[in-house]
């Protein structure tokens, strides 16, 4: 009997240094502190499920380098007891991510280290062994050979998800946030054999060809429902959900539903960053113990909203019971009419 959930593809280590003010090229700038965390959809998505549901099965499949890097992704995800990592192999270099956070903004700009992401290819998921209900797979347009062309299916991605549904496993994916014209050609065809699609109003927008942000910046909310049907056209199977700050949209094949984010203090948010990854955590958690699409989307909210108490990615993240009270007791944003 399935149950789980296994969290596939990207890991990365984030290496975050806090400056004093982003520098203009050849300029200099103090780092006033550093520190390390776990970063990618694996660690995140893993660990966020861990701390929503500490007896959650959840199974690993990622690449690690055998260096300092990948001991220290390894011994993290070590300390929660009901992961399986017996699916992480070791070959290549760690990916990384230099995370510099700039106090004068609050701003962070990234700069990522591919490393063996390019060797996670169909191979490395052994779906036969899988025991889990759900495969979620990150991101595309990060793992470079699954989004590598198929004659039959498109991409190699699409041809993983359309064999794990063939035995039984409801797929999800989530797609990396980058400023090119691939999304029309790579997404798309994973979409065809996907259950659930979780991703951000950039992600979505990109995929169908329709702007969701204007050039102010302002969310477009009229064109939400074209891009929401348009995503499910595509073949998506059970839920499409676009999460944005100002609240999340989703659509089961038969309801558009809309949920408002949750008005913080701006004392309370210390960092951003694996924030998505907690909205898809705890929406996928709410499809697997069957909770309706909106009452996931509440509990992805709160996820969300909780992730950012703290400056990396996880720990802020609560237990279901108290997301639940969470998203209840904390003031709302206004509901976005569609």
């Amino acid at each position: 009997m399935r149950e789980g959930i296994a969290i596939a593809g990207t890991i990365a280590l984030d290496e975050i240094k806090r400056i004093e003010k982003y520098p203009n090229k050849s300029e200099l700038t103090t780092i006033q502190s550093i520190g390390r965390s776990i970063g990618g959809a694996v660690s995140n998505c893993s660990v966020a499920l861990s701390k929503i549901d500490p007896g959650l099965p959840i199974e690993v499949v990622t690449l690690i380098g055998d260096d300092e890097k990948g001991l220290f992704l390894k011994d993290k995800l070590s300390q929660y007891k009901n992961m399986d990592l017996s699916r992480v192999k070791e070959i290549g270099n760690t990916p990384f991510t230099d995370v510099i956070a700039d106090s004068s903004d609050h701003t962070r700009t990234f700069f990522y280290y591919r490393g063996n992401s390019s060797l996670f290819d169909e191979k490395t998921i052994d779906l036969e062994t899988l025991n889990s209900k759900i495969l979620h797979i990150a991101y595309i347009l990060l793992l470079e050979s699954l989004d590598q062309e198929d004659s039959e299916y498109g991409t190699k991605m699409a041809k993983v998800l359309k064999q794990a549904q063939e035995l039984g496993i409801k797929t999800s994916i989530d797609i990396v946030s980058e400023n090119s014209n691939r999304y029309e050609r790579l997404v798309p065809p994973s979409l065809k054999y996907t259950n659930y699609c979780v991703i951000n109003e950039l992600e979505a927008g990109k995929s169908v060809g329709i702007n969701l942000r204007d050039v102010d910046g302002k969310l477009v909310t009229q064109d939400i429902k074209k891009v929401l049907f348009k995503l499910k056209d595509f073949g998506v199977k059970d839920w499409v959900v676009l999460h944005t700050p100002e609240g999340s949209f989703g659509f089961d094949g038969m309801n558009v539903h809309s949920i408002p984010s949750l008005l913080l203090d701006k004392h309370m948010i210390k960092g951003t960053v694996g924030a998505g990854d907690a909205y898809v955590s705890g929406v996928l958690y709410g499809a697997l113990i069957g909770l309706d699409l909106p009452s996931s989307m509440k509990l992805g909210t709160a996820a969300a909203a909780s992730s950012l108490f703290e400056e990396d990615s996880t720990s802020g993240i609560k237990g279901y019971q108290q997301l639940i009270a969470m998203y209840e007791e904390f003031p709302k944003r206004d509901e976005l009419r569609l």
